[in-house]
Parts: C-alpha cells; structure tokens; sequence
C-alpha cells in the first residue's frame, strides 16, 4: 500500500472552542492509483492533503507512505519525506519567480538529489514546455505555469502526488489538457495520485472517487 490513512481526526481552535474538521478518516492508495478527493467546501479536502504531505499533524490515527508512518515525525524528517517520496500540486502554482522555467522544475529534484537530465528533458518536452525553459513564471500564462508546476512535482519521480484542485484557476480547455498531461505523466512513472477537486467531470476521469462528508470519507 503506497498510502493508508486510518481513524485519522483533526480539530482547529476558535477562540475558547475546538472545531472538528476531520472525525476519522480511512483512506488508502496503491501505487499506480488515481484517486479523486470530492467533497463540499470547508469538508476537510484540503486537510486531508496537508496531513497525507506532512505539513500538518492529526490530533490522532495514523498515516503511512510506503508503511512508514509520518505522524510523530519531526519537521526536519517529514520535509525529507517530501522532498524524497511526495510531489505536491497547488491551485496556487507556487513558483519561484527569481528561477527561470528550467530551475523550477529542477528545484526539488535537486534538493532531493534526484535530478536527471533526461528525465527533465522528457518533462518539458510532454508537457510543452520546451520553448519556455529560459523564461520566468511571470511571462507564462496559468496554464504554462500550472504545468510547470506538474512537472517539478515530478522531477523528482516521487512514488506520491498530492494535488489540491491543481486546475482551479484554469478555464475548462486548459484544465483538461493539463489533467490529461498529469494523468499520463503519473502513468509513466508508476505514481499514485490523490486529487481534491470540486469537479464532478474532471473526478469522473480518474479511476476512483472518494468523497468526504462530515469529517469522514463516504
């Protein structure tokens, strides 16, 4: 099992209260798979993917990449996690905009020590971005620079991508040739996806949907 998420809660204080967000949640994910996280606003999607990345804690339950167990872990252990097992996608492209295209893409691969020229040149080359490697994020259009981020996600060949709505400032045209380009590229490299997005019709073309309700997964 590439992740599993067991019994995991998560609450936020508000003031003298505590809200619950997620009330044990139960996921899991084989390498290879292509999951669609579904869900109303303010369900707990985007938590999830937090706590599946490291960059929070649940307040209980566990979570494993690869049968290692990331709950507990120190800061400095969970970012080695990601920089070595995980590739995130944002709605927001988080891009460096001091880097040029090509150093983008390198970024994480090189702080994992895991960059391959070859493997960085198929990358621009299937997701169109030959032309584009020697320019900054703020000469590309949000679908450039989507797929930007799609490909330092995958630099590093993680065995794990996290993308949160990682076409929701994309017209309907661009989403879908930027999931198209995602899927196949997640194909290639034997990775398995776990996607939140609002979209009923992007959801359809992954391979499974689960959907969270209530702070659980239905």
């Amino acid at each position: 099992m590439l992740l599993s998420v067991n019994n995991v809660t998560k609450s936020y204080a508000e003031g003298a209260q505590r809200t619950e967000i997620l009330r044990g949640v139960d996921l899991s994910l084989e390498a290879g798979q292509a999951i669609a996280l579904t869900g109303e606003s303010g369900s707990g999607k985007s938590t999830l993917l937090h706590l599946c990345a490291g960059l929070d804690q649940p307040d209980s339950g566990q979570i494993s990449i690869q049968g290692q167990q990331i709950a507990g872990l120190k800061d400095s252990a969970r970012a080695a996690l990601r920089r070595s097992r995980i590739g995130l996608v944002f709605q927001q492209f988080n891009l460096i905009p001091s880097l040029k295209v090509a150093d983008n893409i390198a970024f994480q691969a090189r702080l994992a020590g895991r960059w391959q020229a070859d493997w960085a040149a198929h990358l621009a080359q299937t997701l169109g971005l030959e032309a584009h490697l020697q320019k900054y994020p703020e000469q590309l259009s949000g679908g450039q620079q989507q797929r930007v981020a799609i490909g330092r996600a995958l630099a590093a060949r993680p065995a794990l991508i996290l993308a949160d709505e990682p076409t929701g400032n994309l017209d309907e045209d661009a989403s879908d040739k930027v999931l198209a380009l995602l899927l196949e590229l997640v194909r290639d490299t034997g990775a398995g996806l776990l996607m939140v997005t609002h979209s009923q019709r992007l959801a359809a073309r992954l391979g499974a949907q689960q959907h969270l309700s209530s702070g659980v997964v239905a």
